[in-house]
């Protein structure tokens, strides 16, 4: 098991609203270092940090998820609140579609 790996996934949506389960601080960390550089923050700095200590043992993988789950509505996809469906995203987030 990836050290990493966090107890409960974080649903996100992508591209044309197609939902992603990210399950460890290795697959959130992927998709912020795929993530264009003008499109970076300094919020998106901190996660993608996180998630690369929680990779090599440095943190725990739930204060990488906590960091990944907190910049998440900044980096332009969407975290499902907890019993929430697909229809709440777009009440709770603004609704910008991640680059392509």
């Amino acid at each position: 098991m990836d050290r990493s790996s966090f107890e409960k996934p974080v649903t996100i949506l992508t591209g044309l609203g197609t939902p992603s389960k990210i399950e460890s601080g290795a697959e959130a960390y992927a998709l912020l270092a795929d993530w264009p550089a003008a499109s970076r923050t300094a919020a998106h700095d901190i996660a993608a940090k996180a998630c690369r200590a929680a990779m090599d043992g440095e943190i725990d993988a739930e204060t990488a998820r906590a960091t990944f789950v907190a910049v998440s509505p900044r980096s332009r996809f969407f975290v499902r609140q907890a019993g929430g469906t697909i229809a709440d995203w777009a009440t709770r987030s603004p609704r910008v579609n991640a680059p392509a």
